[in-house]
């Protein structure tokens, strides 16, 4: 396992970060458990969940696997989603991450978080209100840096320069989709860590499941997240995606390659990714992901795969480079 340092914080993490969405739904505690465990054999050291993951359980089952190593693991989790059905139970207000930090503490039974995240953009809150209270709790020790996902490059670059304005704890972490299918982050997201030196840990390398070979235009499975739950299908649903699956499925199985191991080795090539994010749902699905690392996957091997999917327009939608004409 090779460690990268997030951007300018001076943590190093694992190459891989597992994500815990699976804990305490699609994985049972005892799996779950026993998923921890082979990662830190593998040399993982960065754990992601979030609050609303199961409802708090995925926190309660991470909390309970890192009793023994918490000084040894980066830990990160996120708020923004609601967690009861009161009106102020979700969102970016002072209040509502004032509360959930305390009751994601408290489930991960820990006194810090190394990482924060805000889990999506929040229209009725001001960007400053957010990085007001982020600022305080990184004052107060609850979390060491403030971090960001599913925003866009316009809302983080923003927030980067009220927090520079201001003199707040500024965004260390970006977590964006990102894989071959969605590759929306080349064009500004990505760009933008690699000017700010902000770290980057991508989910989805998978695409909920579509790159493992077990889609295509006329492979359909019965059961999986693409095809159980409606946020994965609306996500991925386009015939497009299929045909990019069916291209990478022919290329990993020319080159030797399990599909799974490719993809995420794919993401991991891009030079302002830190970590992508694997999850399972099991030993055997880990596995796959885990093989990632073992991957020397070349500028050219990189090139041959990105040529099998959309490669999208840049931030202008202008391409080509106009020199002056001088007489």
């Amino acid at each position: 396992m090779e460690y990268k340092t997030v951007g300018k914080t001076g943590i190093k993490v694992s190459s891989l970060c597992f994500g815990t969405m699976s804990f305490g739904g699609d994985a049972d505690e005892k799996t779950s458990k026993a998923m921890f465990k082979r990662c830190r054999e593998a040399g993982i050291n960065f754990f992601d969940t979030a609050n609303v993951y199961s409802r708090g359980r995925s926190e309660e089952i991470l909390g309970e696997c890192i009793a023994d190593c918490r000084d040894e693991v980066v830990l990160s989790t996120k708020v923004y989603y609601p967690m009861s059905q009161d009106i102020n139970a979700m969102g970016l207000s002072r209040r509502n991450i004032i509360h959930e930090v305390e009751n994601s503490l408290k489930r991960l039974k820990t006194d810090y978080l190394d990482f924060y995240f805000v889990h999506m953009f929040d229209e009725n809150t001001p960007i400053e209100e957010t990085l007001r209270a982020l600022d305080d709790l990184q004052a107060q020790g609850k979390i060491l840096y403030p971090a960001v996902s599913n925003w866009a490059a316009w809302q983080i670059a923003k927030a980067l320069g009220i927090s520079a304005k201001e003199q707040l704890a500024r965004f260390e972490l970006i977590q964006p989709m990102y894989n071959l299918v969605k590759r929306q982050a080349e064009v500004e997201i990505l760009p933008l860590a690699l000017s700010e030196k902000m770290g980057v840990i991508s989910y989805s390398p998978l695409g909920a499941g579509l790159l493992t070979g077990k889609y295509g235009v006329n492979k359909r499975p019965e059961q999986g997240r693409l095809v159980e739950q409606q946020r994965y299908t609306d996500r991925y649903g386009d015939e497009i995606n299929f045909a990019v699956a069916d291209r990478f499925s022919e290329y990993a199985v020319k080159e030797g390659m399990n599909p799974a191991t490719l993809a995420i080795a794919w993401v991991m090539s891009n030079p302002a990714i830190t970590a992508p994010i694997i999850g399972a749902r099991n030993l055997e699905q880990l596995e796959s992901s885990l093989g990632a690392v073992d991957v020397d996957m070349t500028s050219k091997w990189r090139e041959e795969i990105s040529a099998l999917s959309i490669t999208p327009a840049p931030a202008t939608d202008r391409g080509e480079t106009l020199l002056p004409e001088w007489d």
